[in-house]
């Protein structure tokens, strides 16, 4: 995908989360760092520009809520959260880069979890590369990419990487 594909993705993300969630001030997008809060951001500019209505952004940090924490070599970089609160009688849609086994998105809703209970949870992706491990599914995907196991999505965006907008395959090398 090229830039024009990621934000054509993305206008479309942002028109079916308008249609989904006819309350838009109780939408809070949570973005997963770092291209998650990138792609949240982007999101609500497009919710905006369509409906003239604010969604609000927010940043979720999932480090210490996987399920692999205390089996990595390093500890994780921990980055600070912040959602509006009260979550209750809110919709939170966490968004995410890249939706692979469900492993962080779980994470997410822990997190979430320690702000307060939302109404509802969420969940929005630029790309679903699929291979679940938990029984969790995104209501919003920007493109469906099915990918073999040794296949990785890497994606790269301007104002995170200082590198053009780009979605590409990679095959991983055995050593």
């Amino acid at each position: 995908m090229d830039a024009a594909a990621i934000r054509s993705a993305l206008r479309r993300v942002a028109h079916e989360i308008i249609e989904r969630n006819p309350d838009l001030a109780s939408v809070v997008l949570a973005g997963i760092p770092s291209r998650g809060v990138e792609i949240a951001q982007r999101l609500a500019t497009f919710i905006e520009e369509f409906s003239k209505l604010r969604v609000e952004t927010g940043v979720i940090d999932v480090s210490m809520h996987r399920d692999d924490v205390g089996q990595r070599a390093d500890l994780p970089m921990v980055r600070t959260s912040r959602l509006p609160v009260p979550l209750e009688e809110r919709t939170v849609i966490v968004v995410d880069d890249v939706f692979y086994t469900g492993r962080t998105t779980r994470a997410a809703m822990d997190a979430i979890g320690t702000f307060g209970r939302p109404a509802r949870i969420q969940l929005a992706t630029l790309i679903d590369r699929g291979h679940r491990e938990l029984p969790i599914r995104a209501d919003y995907v920007g493109k469906n990419l099915p990918t073999a196991p040794g296949e990785r999505v890497r994606l790269r965006l301007e104002n995170v990487d200082a590198e053009p907008d780009t979605v590409w395959l990679i095959k991983e090398t055995q050593t």
